[in-house]
């Protein structure tokens, strides 16, 4: 496939941090989406909460199986649009590779724990993986992604530096989470930018996945019904064309094929609003797509105006139906045990995280004083972060509940 101008060509990457040799039969973000794939953090997205806590049902989306349907479908949305799919496809692997156990839960509970040591954000936390957590290969720590991968995982919500009061924004580089300060200081991301057509691309395949298998869990959860989804705009209509067409069908076919058609309308809505934009605007670079304004991918005006409503409903019937409510009080207990217990005893430690806590010591001194607790909290949370929901559970359960 030609590419068009304003996309990420492979042979103009700015290459990696740690020089390497040209791949004779890989691009440069092909080895990228190779190495994401096989990299310990991706293989513990598959016990590491979407929605629901990983041992509530084998039915239900993981983080895994949420990043697999992502990638599917910024590749679609990339091809279509004369885009890298590659890089497209590599963000999207990414792009959750930072979430702790419990979904959002854990974050929001490792947001309040790390705010005296400079913070915790997913987004960041995937840059320290692949920068400096993975620890697989010879010459480097992390994967050593190119240039345009560590871009659009910091930037594919849009400028991280921004006044714009978003949730993965700060109004000056020096309020930005302290791991993506760390990468940033290694390696100018052009964080006050929009992140390439790629990258956005991923951004607007995540909203697509997430709104889409939500409603699938959601109804297997019994939280509401095929006729609550009815009520909705955009979902009303999907769900009138099956019947029309299918007058006998199945009642988890009708479900299946009204869904797959709410799928299908955000996926051309994105391709139909993206490809006016691009031949009005006719950006000749990635770089005029990093200098607009606004993103340049993105549901029309009416669509995301639906999809509002169907978050909004998503948010009160799904996100805090009590049975979930509750799930997630559980959970943050157990993330707001252990972190405080491996700060406290960090000897608790597996003998493999030895080693950090030692440089911790090096870096920051004296754990009693105010940087070398720093030090310490963020070995802690590294550790805390990459956990599975299942380990979590068990960690808590060895060390501090038995019962539970």
């Amino acid at each position: 496939m030609t590419l068009k101008p304003y996309a990420c060509h492979p042979e103009a990457s700015r290459g990696r941090l740690c020089p390497e040799n040209y791949s004779t039969f890989r691009s440069p973000f092909q080895r990228d989406r190779d190495r994401i794939i096989h990299s310990s953090a991706f293989r513990r997205l598959k016990h590491k909460t979407q929605v629901f806590v990983e041992h509530e049902g084998d039915y239900y989306r993981t983080r895994l199986t949420h990043t697999i349907e992502v990638a599917q479908v910024a590749r679609t949305i990339a091809g279509a649009l004369g885009l890298n799919t590659d890089l497209a496809e590599a963000v999207a692997l990414a792009h959750d590779l930072g979430h702790p156990p419990f979904g959002h839960t854990g974050e929001d509970a490792l947001h309040v724990l790390m705010a005296p040591y400079g913070g915790f954000d997913h987004n960041a936390q995937a840059l320290r993986i692949v920068t400096r957590l993975e620890k697989h290969y010879a010459d480097f720590d992390g994967l050593n992604l190119t240039w345009e991968t560590l871009e659009g995982i910091a930037k594919h919500n849009g400028p991280v530096i921004s006044d714009s009061g978003g949730s993965h924004t700060a109004p000056t580089r020096e309020l930005l989470p302290y791991a993506l300060a760390e990468v940033d200081a290694m390696w100018d991301l052009e964080l006050e930018t929009n992140a390439s057509a790629e990258a956005q691309v991923a951004a607007v395949a995540d909203d697509v996945a997430y709104n889409h298998h939500d409603l699938h869990d959601g109804l297997r959860a019994g939280l509401f019904t095929e006729a609550d989804l009815c009520e909705l705009p955009t979902i009303d209509e999907c769900f009138a064309a099956v019947d029309r067409i299918y007058t006998n069908i199945d009642p988890m076919r009708r479900r299946h094929e009204a869904l797959r058609r709410v799928f299908g309308v955000m996926v051309e809505d994105v391709i139909h609003v993206a490809t006016n934009r691009l031949i009005s605007l006719n950006p000749q670079s990635v770089d005029d797509i990093r200098a607009m304004e606004g993103p340049i991918i993105r549901f029309s005006k009416p669509l995301y105006q639906n999809i509002k409503a169907i978050k909004s409903f998503l948010f009160t019937r799904m996100y805090r139906a009590p049975s979930v409510v509750e799930e997630r009080k559980r959970v943050t207990g157990m993330v707001n045990a252990l972190f405080p217990l491996f700060l406290e005893r960090p000897e608790l430690l597996p003998d493999d995280w030895q080693d950090e806590v030692t440089r911790a010591r090096m870096m920051g001194g004296d754990l009693t004083t105010e940087s070398g607790r720093t030090a310490l909290a963020r070995v802690v949370l590294d550790y805390v972060a990459g956990m599975t929901d299942r380990f979590a559970i068990q960690e808590y359960g060895r060390l501090i509940d038995p019962q539970a």
